[in-house]
């Protein structure tokens, strides 16, 4: 995952690269080891933009069938960093629910393969807005869910960012108020975000005892290690307390490149041809290793 989205970022000249850095452990996790998900029911070859949703356009669609069908026993994922979107692009690669080529029209007009996802791109389901807006669209879906008998579960994927965002909070207090314990929350907490190291914008700390303090189970895990990821969604669904796992992660996990551009790590932007064949060899490197695992 990191491997691709350092491609894309090289041909982009520029892209969100830190996130797969933190996030790719969590997102892998969530799709091979926690949620239940049918198999994709999308094209492997994204559609083209068709439109917004609403009454007169029945053409228009969301990325939700990359997560599979819809069913009474399946989960839903709602995918809240939107700009995250390359990182999520290239696990649906990874795991064949999207083709090798599925990005050959990435960030290019008229394409759903967007570089800030919407509602329309491979694995979204809904818009999440200017951060911190998906969890509460998660909530309604999750107390529907129940109340209509439905056993499959809701989950989110958010940025520790968003909890800078007052509807964080107010999504979080509602969540507790419903007893929505069929809803859990995955946050990548690279404590980072657009202007710098999160201490020195605004602090959300001491996140795990704020969380409690709004009515969530939580548990606190390294977001590298797959084993602890998966351990800490056992009995989701099973309670009455939304549940809230953050994962503490490094936004230079597996490129330590990205050390030199600290501490803005949030969007990579080359600053000199220089940089630029430094990341291409690292890239080199990376797909000559892989290469060679899978050889061996």
């Amino acid at each position: 995952m990191r491997r691709r989205v350092l491609a894309y970022t090289l041909k982009n000249k520029g892209g969100y690269l830190s996130q797969a850095c933190s996030s790719a452990e969590i997102l892998a996790t969530l799709y091979l080891r926690v949620m239940r998900l049918g198999a994709s029911a999308a094209p492997l070859v994204p559609r083209s933009f068709a439109g917004v949703p609403g009454p007169a356009n029945p053409r228009a669609v969301t990325g939700a069938a990359y997560n599979g069908p819809r069913a009474p026993a399946l989960d839903r994922f709602i995918f809240s960093p939107v700009h995250y979107a390359l990182v999520l692009y290239a696990l649906l690669i990874e795991l064949g629910r999207l083709g090798p080529n599925g990005l050959d029209a990435f960030n290019q007009d008229g394409s759903t393969v967007e570089l800030i996802g919407a509602e329309h791109s491979p694995g979204h389901e809904v818009t999440a807005g200017s951060l911190g807006q998906a969890l509460s669209q998660a909530g309604g879906i999750a107390l529907a869910r129940r109340l209509r008998g439905e056993t499959g579960r809701v989950w989110v994927f958010m940025s520790d960012g968003e909890f800078q965002e007052g509807q964080t909070w107010e999504a979080f207090a509602a969540l507790a108020h419903h007893r929505l314990g069929n809803l859990g929350v995955y946050i990548d907490a690279n404590a980072q975000q657009c202007d710098g190291a999160m201490p020195d914008v605004m602090t959300i700390e001491p996140l795990a005892a704020r969380l409690r303090a709004f009515g969530a189970q939580v548990h606190e895990v390294d977001g590298h290690d797959s084993d602890a990821l998966a351990a800490a969604a056992d009995g989701c669904g099973t309670g009455d307390r939304p549940l809230a796992i953050i994962a503490r992660t490094d936004p230079c996990r597996g490129i330590e490149l990205m050390r030199e551009q600290a501490p803005k790590l949030h969007y990579v932007r080359f600053k000199s041809d220089a940089e630029v064949r430094a990341f291409e060899d690292l890239l080199a490197r990376m797909s000559a290793a892989a290469h060679a695992e899978v050889g061996a």
